[in-house]
């Protein structure tokens, strides 16, 4: 029979085979279609925000073009560039302390000021709605502001009241409702105050070395050419200007940057699911197969070869697979439209429901290859087993491996599954440690599997009667005791690993870090007030420690005198070069900081520039000691050789820079100063009055107490763990329908089990223990295993990949063990009763 005509035939057995419905597949479909869904959904979400970010750049970064410039203004040659370009809005923005009149209270502000063209495109929506001029001239002797609700509840205002911003009076004339730029802007830590610029120069906040960013918003006339040209013609035209460009094709780059990352995250979570799925494909496949036995042995004693038996039922396979991959495509699909609805209030675009079919197909390809990798086995033992075998014996799946060629097909396929899930990852490197680990934890939960076995099998003789037969069980041909440990230990251990994670992140924010962290940071102290804020700070806190170093703003532009957007950045070293850094000078090492590499200049130094550079990002970069690094600060390029690297604790929140410069480097550099105050004595009534004395005798001087902005970062870690758990959420679910399928896929065996016992006079109470006991035993060494691996797994993500002290949380483990306990007993002693519940009769006679 030629193999087209046998292919043929075998479509032609399969759609007959199947008339009798889907029985059994259930677990089997829902597996397939949750990963497949979650997979298609959550990459048909990203792309459809990421398309929303992109096809609303001009609203969101108001603007075709945005220039940004740290602590200068630009010069005439550049506004004149920037002119010849369409129109120009300028803006800038800095934090500073915002103060009642009377003093009584003062509360940390981020300040945009704008002028009247702001902004380009868009809208400012404030309530009132008020023009420019009513909304931020000077009137009555105050220029006006608008603030988000969160300042007037802090400082207990309305609208119409005052308050101080430096040295100026600052009417709040609205509330602001939204601004079109915010999420181009950053994120803030305090609520914004936005005034005009002719306010802002009138607060004296601007002093030389001030932290501020000068910010030039071009909206392009119709001839001034593309994008890129106009970036390429400001580089070239001012090469040394240090200016930040961004365009409106990249209008939110920390927004759509989040959204790949988070994207892949949940891609890999929604893989884990399909994975651990997969266990429930295998089991479905091998009870079906099971219950076709006397079907397969018919075909064998009339001739049908087993490669036609096997096409047989790979077609069935299949067939019902792709029902389960177009469930969750039409899951998948879906998604977007819920997203939309669900993220409205919390995008900045609108991210509007649509079919994206990149995004399906993937989700469509792992789900076919997930069964073909768990379902080829179970085939390829069915087709070697012998009619009579299939006759006398009561299952197909034999303890033998199956023939050299379906095993080499699984692997092949898993192998291709593992590369696709990189290939189609943003960050590879990540995504090949989470294959490699889901391939490990594989090996290791089918190791602890056998190990459970043996130890069942090696214990000593025990007198009770349930627990020998639950020992028995756990040990005998066709356990369930793979298909449990394999289903709910990969589910248990990503939960444990986030939970651990989540764990010590939020007792390192809300725990160690208050105790060992400065209780203020005060940012723009000018050289002219140094001592003068010191004696101060001295005053108020005599118990203190007072730290101040000079501190300025600097972007790297090039590292070994190549332009660093010319390289190719590793992603975990990426940070140090986007966007602007703190830098200093000092004559002595830092006390906080550890030479790893090379020796610091002596105290009189005057030779070429120096630099010292953190060892953990210098590692990440590829530098070392020797190497130059340009740094564009002011409008001017510096190079410098790295003399040293120094290893930082960042986790500490002290004065720490990546960059710190040999003093005669900045030698007559405008520059302000940064300090900290740490008071471990101090109450919360003695922090407030040290805020207040600096705010009134300092109103230049912006404070950032540090109990503030841990809130503030403990509440994003809610957020985040919250949307994490509810994806790994997903492969919990996937491992209870996995484990629903495998007790399910044993309970003709337990059928036959009881029956026999109850025969020899065992009591349904027995068999209810031993069956407890059974279930009980594995699902603790699952909880043992996931704990063991969980642990390990956070302690390298938190201390290896995160720096930070990690420790093991034992209301976790407590967690794990009852999930694990409740999800096998309870589905396992809901199998069984149905299991003892059948008559004895029936099952004697089929014997």
């Amino acid at each position: 029979m030629s193999f087209r005509r046998s292919l043929s035939l075998a479509f032609r057995f399969s759609l007959r085979e199947m008339r009798g419905g889907l029985s059994g597949f259930f677990i089997f479909l829902a597996c397939i279609a949750l990963g497949v869904g979650a997979i298609g959904g959550v990459n048909s979400v990203a792309t459809a925000i990421t398309g929303a970010v992109e096809a609303e750049g001009q609203s969101l970064l108001a603007a075709d073009l945005r220039f940004e410039l740290n602590q200068r203004r630009a010069g005439d040659a550049e506004l004149s560039f920037l002119s010849g370009l369409g129109d120009v809005a300028e803006s800038a923005n800095m934090r500073s302390m915002a103060r009642l009149p009377d003093g009584s209270d003062q509360t940390l502000v981020e300040v945009k000021a704008v002028d009247a063209l702001y902004p380009l495109y868009g809208e400012r929506v404030t309530e009132p709605q008020l023009s420019h001029a009513e909304l931020f001239d000077e009137k009555a002797g105050a220029y006006g502001a608008a603030a988000p609700q969160l300042l007037f509840e802090r400082l207990g205002l309305g609208v119409g009241d005052r308050i101080m911003l430096g040295g100026e009076t600052i009417e709040l004339r609205a509330v602001l409702v939204s601004e079109p730029d915010a999420v181009s802007d950053g994120f803030g830590f305090a609520p914004r105050l936005m005034i005009s610029l002719d306010a802002l120069q009138a607060t004296g906040l601007i002093q030389p070395g001030s932290l501020v960013e000068h910010v030039y918003k071009v909206r392009l006339n119709g001839d001034a050419g593309a994008l890129e040209t106009v970036q390429a013609r400001a580089a070239s035209a001012f090469p040394e200007a240090g200016w930040s460009i961004r365009t409106r094709s990249n209008a939110a780059p920390s927004l759509s940057r989040n959204i790949e990352r988070f994207s892949q995250f949940l891609t890999l979570v929604g893989l884990t699911a399909l994975v651990v799925g997969g266990v429930g494909v295998a089991n479905a496949v091998r009870a079906y197969l099971d219950s076709k036995r006397a079907v397969i042995a018919t075909f064998k004693s009339l001739g049908a070869s087993g490669g036609f038996v096997f096409t047989v039922y790979l077609v069935q396979i299949l067939m019902i697979a792709g029902i389960g991959v177009l469930a969750g495509l039409v899951i998948g699909a879906l998604m977007p439209f819920g997203a939309s609805a669900v993220l409205a209030n919390v995008l900045p675009v609108p991210a509007t429901g649509g079919v994206y079919p990149a995004a399906l197909m993937v989700a469509a390809l792992f789900g076919v290859m997930i069964t073909l990798v768990f379902a080829l086995m179970p085939l390829g033992r069915a087709r070697d087993v012998p009619a009579t075998a299939l006759f006398r014996e009561m299952g197909v799946d034999g303890r033998g491996w199956p023939r050299p060629v379906y095993i080499a097909l699984s692997v092949a396929i898993a192998a291709g599954l593992a590369g696709f899930a990189v290939w189609f990852s943003d960050d590879r490197r990540m995504a090949a440690i989470f294959v490699g680990a889901t391939v490990f934890a594989f090996i290791v939960l089918r190791v602890v599997a056998l190990g459970i076995e043996w130890l069942a099998r090696r214990s000593p003789r025990v007198t009770s009667t349930p627990l020998r037969l639950a020992l028995g069980n756990i040990h005998r041909p066709g356990a369930l005791t793979p298909s449990v440990v394999l289903s709910l230990g990969l589910g248990l251990t990503l939960l444990a690993t986030l939970a651990l994670i989540d764990g010590n992140l939020r007792r390192q924010i809300t725990g160690n870090l208050p105790d060992v962290a400065p209780n203020f940071f005060f940012v723009d102290i000018q050289s002219g007030e140094v001592e003068a804020f010191a004696d101060l700070v001295k005053r108020e806190a005599p118990g203190g420690k007072l730290i101040q170093v000079p501190m300025l703003r600097g972007r790297i532009t090039a590292l070994n005198d190549v332009n660093v957007r010319d390289m190719e950045i590793p992603p975990e070293g990426g940070w140090v070069l986007r966007g602007d850094r703190g830098i200093t000078y000092a004559r002595n090492a830092p006390e906080n900081a550890t030479l790893t590499q090379g020796d610091w200049w002596p105290a009189d130094y005057q030779g070429e520039p120096l630099v010292s550079f953190t060892a953990e990002e210098g590692g990440e970069l590829g530098l070392k000691i020797g190497d130059t690094i340009t740094v564009n600060v002011l409008g001017r390029d510096v190079t410098a050789r790295i003399a040293n690297f120094r290893a930082v604790e960042w986790e500490s929140l002290a004065i720490n820079f990546v960059m710190v410069f040999s003093p005669n480097t900045f030698a007559g550099a405008p520059h302000a100063w940064l300090a900290t105050l740490t008071d471990a004595e101090a109450t919360q009534a003695d922090e407030s009055q040290i805020l207040n004395a600096v705010t009134r005798s300092f109103p230049t001087v912006t404070t950032v107490r540090v109990k503030d902005a841990l809130d503030v970062v403990n509440r994003l870690v809610e957020q985040l763990a919250t949307a994490i758990r509810a994806a790994a959420a997903v492969a919990l679910i996937a491992s209870v329908l996995v484990l629903s399928g495998a007790l399910a896929a044993g309970n003709r065996a337990r059928v036959h089990d009881a029956v026999v016992l109850k025969t020899l006079g065992a009591t349904r109470r027995t068999l209810i223990a031993a069956f407890s006991l059974e279930y009980l035993l594995i699902g603790l060494a699952t909880a043992v295993f996931a704990l063991l691996a969980g642990g390990i797994a956070a302690w390298f993500v938190v201390a290896q990949v995160m720096g930070l002290p990690s420790s093991f949380l034992p209301e976790v483990a407590f967690t794990t063990v009852v999930v694990a306990l409740v999800m096998t007993v309870g589905f396992g002693l809901i199998g069984t009763w149905r299991v003892l519940g059948h008559k004895a009769a029936p099952v004697l006679r089929n014997l």
